[in-house]
């Protein structure tokens, strides 16, 4: 009987060596880090780009709540505007505004001569604000805010381009507000939750 013998294939069996399996594993774990890199790089960019964003403030007309180059986290998601929101607008060829809401679609607004504001004939208490409150263009009869819009003022009242200015701003759209103001995260020293 004859014995079976393995074909050859001109082929030497490859010698294994014993930092072969070590550096296999080092390669495999780099990858296996880079992917998970890119997965988590790629996650939060989607995050941002669709729920939050990171908005910058420029000037002062929201001090003392705000200062310039506070850095605020925004999001729209789920999003309805009330009274009192710090919300991020929208100015198509300017720089976005910081403002707070101060009225609403179908709320009544006036603002008298001593700097008091009113919506639907209270007057609103408002500990947060700097300076007095001026009607300027707006004027001092009371008005009803249209539909789908809000009445925004900085809280630094005398220092602020806000609905007030008729011309510049006035009644802002809904679908113009960028989300609103939930978080501000620099500086870490006044980091705070703003709604």
């Amino acid at each position: 009987m004859q014995e079976w013998q393995e074909p050859n294939t001109g082929r030497l069996a490859e010698e294994k060596k014993p930092g072969d399996r070590e550096a296999r594993s080092t390669v495999a774990g780099l990858y296996e880090w880079v992917g998970a890199a890119i997965f988590s790089l790629t996650l939060v960019a989607l995050v941002f780009a669709f729920l939050f964003r990171i908005v910058g403030v420029v000037g002062s007309s929201m001090v003392p709540t705000l200062h310039e180059g506070d850095r605020l986290i925004v999001t729209r998601l789920f999003y309805q505007p009330k009274q009192g929101d710090i919300v991020i607008i929208n100015m198509h060829d300017e720089e976005p505004l910081v403002k707070r809401i101060i009225a609403v679609g179908g709320d009544r607004l006036r603002i008298d001569e001593d700097g008091g504001v009113y919506v639907n004939g209270e007057k609103l208490n408002e500990p947060y604000i700097a300076g007095i409150t001026y009607p300027l263009g707006f004027g001092t009869e009371e008005r009803v805010i249209p539909e789908g819009c809000v009445f925004v003022m900085g809280d630094n009242r005398e220092h602020s381009k806000d609905s007030r200015s008729t011309a510049e701003v006035g009644f802002v759209k809904q679908s113009d507000i960028m989300g609103q103001a939930v978080l501000r995260i620099f500086p870490l020293t006044q980091a705070q939750v703003l709604y």
